[in-house]
C-alpha cells in the first residue's frame, strides 16, 4: 500500500472516530502532498513526488513541529506545545521504523566507507547518500551531528 493511499485510509478513520487532531493533521500532509505534486508536474513529472520525497516531506513536517513545540513552551503556551506533539505522532505514524542508537552509527559508518569519505569536506557527500538510502528513518539533524564528529575524527 501507497503512502497516498495510507493518507486517504488514515483520513476516513481520523472522520469516523471524530479525531479533530488527526483529521487536520492528515488533511495538512495531503495538502502539502498535493502542492508538491503540481510543482513536480510543471517540471515535466506526471507521476508526482515519489515515495521518498514523501519521506522527506514527513520529516520536515516533524522538523517545523519541534521548533513550534520549542516556541510555544517559551512563550508559557503549553496547550498549543501538547497539540504540535499529538501533530507529530500523527505524522510518525506514516514513517518507517526508526534508525537510533547504535543501528545510526553503524549505518553511518558504512555509508561513510562506501563514499571514501576521509575528511569533513565530504560531508555532503555522505549526507546525500544518506538522505537517498534512509529517507524517512532517520533524524537528519542527529545523523549530521554524528557524521561530522566522525569525519573530524579521521
Amino acid at each position: 500500500m501507497s503512502l497516498r493511499e495510507k493518507f486517504q485510509d488514515g483520513l476516513k478513520k481520523a472522520m469516523r472516530e471524530r479525531d479533530e487532531i488527526a483529521t487536520s493533521t492528515l488533511r495538512l500532509i495531503m495538502a502539502a502532498l498535493k502542492d508538491r505534486d503540481i510543482a513536480a508536474r510543471s517540471k515535466g513529472n506526471t507521476d508526482g513526488v515519489s515515495e521518498d520525497e514523501i519521506l522527506g516531506m514527513l520529516q520536515t513536517m516533524i522538523k517545523q513541529r519541534r521548533e513550534s513545540i520549542k516556541v510555544y513552551e517559551k512563550a508559557d503556551r503549553q496547550e498549543l506545545a501538547d497539540r504540535e506533539k499529538k501533530e507529530i505522532d500523527v505524522v510518525k505514524g506514516f514513517l518507517p521504523e526508526q534508525i537510533t542508537g547504535a543501528d545510526l552509527h553503524q549505518v553511518i559508518e558504512e555509508v561513510i566507507h562506501e563514499e571514501a569519505a576521509t575528511s569533513i569536506k565530504d560531508m555532503g557527500k555522505v549526507m546525500a547518500a544518506l538522505r537517498d538510502k534512509y529517507a524517512g528513518q532517520m533524524d537528519f539533524a542527529r545523523a549530521s551531528a554524528i557524521v561530522k564528529e566522525k569525519l573530524v575524527a579521521k
